[in-house]
């Protein structure tokens, strides 16, 4: 990764593999720890639906206006930055849950 004022390089397949593979293992986690926190009930099983619901909307709102302002880019640039974007929600969610167990 790019160091605070350093220009990054464009994206590579290899990278972009790379980041959407990291995308989906930590997607798995979060979805698997969703599930047996909805599962097991309680006043955090509520909670958690509603923040996971709003946190979608907000990201995906988020990524449209982006795409539509043409900040997103196009091509590899946009596929790296939409990841990039998802990226960083799901490590947050990730993390927070990690801590919660």
């Amino acid at each position: 990764m790019a160091g605070k004022g350093t220009k990054k390089s464009a994206p590579d397949p290899l990278s972009l593999a790379t980041s959407a593979t990291m995308l989906w293992v930590e997607s798995c986690y979060v979805i698997w720890a969703r599930s047996w926190m909805i599962m097991a009930g309680g006043p955090g099983a509520a909670k958690e639906s509603q923040r996971m619901v709003a946190e979608k909307v907000q990201a995906s709102q988020e990524l449209m206006m982006q795409a539509m302002t043409g900040s997103l880019g196009s091509g590899m640039v946009a596929a790296q930055r939409s990841v990039d974007h998802y990226g960083r929600k799901v490590s947050a969610n990730r993390r927070r849950l990690a801590k919660t167990k």
